[in-house]
């Protein structure tokens, strides 16, 4: 079994990990994207975006890009990694994006939060994905000494975005969907899980 192979129904028989849905962010500080990933997501809605990598590639990792230029010494971005929690129960495998503390390390040192391309346009299946692999960063924090107590996920169509958060053994969904045409809201959300850490 590897994190892609969950359902939310696996991940509350073998982890205990229950769900439910409510709102996640009672205020949001919308960030105005800069003029790069303005012009880049432009020149994005230009190309097809037929496939989840073509999804992945054009939309999905210049707004993590994003976060990531504003926050250019704490974190950092892993992308297709894997992140091996627990092989005997199945908690690893590859990640669409991992983001991290910057640790400067070259392999997945210390994960804080999980993006996942939603398979097929299909949530259900990218909320599974993610919430394992959200308990994955747990356990592998854990297991490397940084104890986390929430870790927070996000699933993509690229066109909409869906946030989690896991806290102890309870997942809970946003019961809002944020579209790619709110970009500020996305980036302001973006950034405030970022400074949860800080």
């Amino acid at each position: 079994m590897a994190y892609k192979n969950f359902t939310l129904e696996r991940l509350k028989k073998d982890f205990g990990i229950i769900n439910r849905s409510q709102s996640l962010f009672d205020f949001i500080e919308p960030i105005e994207a800069s003029n790069w990933l303005k012009e880049t997501l432009e020149t994005s809605q230009l190309l097809p975006k037929r496939s989840e990598k073509a999804r992945s590639e054009w939309f999905v990792a210049p707004i993590l890009m994003e976060i990531k230029k504003r926050n250019i010494d704490f974190l950092t971005i892993h992308s297709g990694d894997n992140l091996n929690a627990d092989a005997k129960v199945g908690l690893n495998g590859e990640c669409d994006f991992i983001i991290g503390r910057n640790t400067h390390s070259f392999t997945i040192d210390a994960p804080l939060f999980a993006v996942v391309e939603a398979k097929k346009q299909d949530f259900d299946l990218g909320i599974s994905q993610c919430a394992a692999q959200m308990l994955g960063a747990r356990i592998f924090n854990e297991k490397e000494g940084n104890p986390i107590e929430v870790v927070y996920g996000a699933v993509t169509t690229a066109d909409d975005w869906l946030f989690l958060k896991l806290e102890n053994n309870i997942l809970i969904i946003d019961n809002e969907l944020y579209p790619y045409k709110n970009l500020s809201t996305v980036l302001g959300i973006l950034q405030k899980i970022v400074d949860l850490y800080q």
